[in-house]
């Protein structure tokens, strides 16, 4: 138990060292992520939260055998929400470098995120934000509209954690001098 005392505060120091910064072009060369392999070794975190809404409504209009006219609609209301700071994996590269990262398992559930030409740009959340009725994303089977009030989505983008190593290596010798 004693032990257990000993190595906590040297595993909450080596955890909390890292620091979370925005991905760019400029550390993906710093740290030669080149390949689909090594970035898939890499893990990202989202910068802000993203909400998307799906909504289905089945309308139906029938009669009963004394004539009444029934009109019955159902409405299914789905919200995924990714919390700012939720892990995700790199998936693929897009055709145009656009980085497709996966926050769950599943067939077509991945995001894409790009960043512009200049290497300091962050990776920012890709999505047409001028289409007509709000920014609408498929993702799995269904197709999404971003909610912009709650959540942040036009400003998120994917971070990276960063850690500084440095060792130092000390050896003390001490001189007691010479005598004739």
């Amino acid at each position: 138990m004693k032990y257990v005392y000993l190595f906590l505060p040297l595993y909450v120091l080596v955890t909390a060292c890292a620091t979370q910064v925005p991905y760019t072009n400029q550390i993906r060369d710093e740290f030669n992520l080149d390949t689909e392999e090594k970035l898939s070794k890499v893990q990202f975190f989202i910068s802000h939260t993203i909400v998307m809404d799906e909504e289905v409504k089945n309308e139906n209009s029938a009669t009963t055998s004394n004539g009444t006219l029934i009109n019955s609609s159902n409405t299914k209301k789905e919200s995924i929400i990714i919390q700012a700071g939720t892990p995700c994996v790199f998936d693929s590269y897009g055709t145009k470098g656009e980085m497709f990262v996966r926050f769950e398992t599943g067939e077509g559930r991945k995001l894409s995120f790009y960043a512009k030409n200049d290497a300091a740009r962050r990776y920012y959340f890709n999505v047409d934000w001028n289409q007509a009725g709000g920014p609408k994303i498929k993702y799995g089977n269904a197709t999404y509209k971003i909610d912009v009030l709650r959540g942040s989505p036009r400003s998120a983008y994917l971070r990276v954690a960063r850690r500084k190593l440095e060792k130092v290596k000390r050896k003390d010798r001490f001189v007691r001098g010479m005598k004739v």
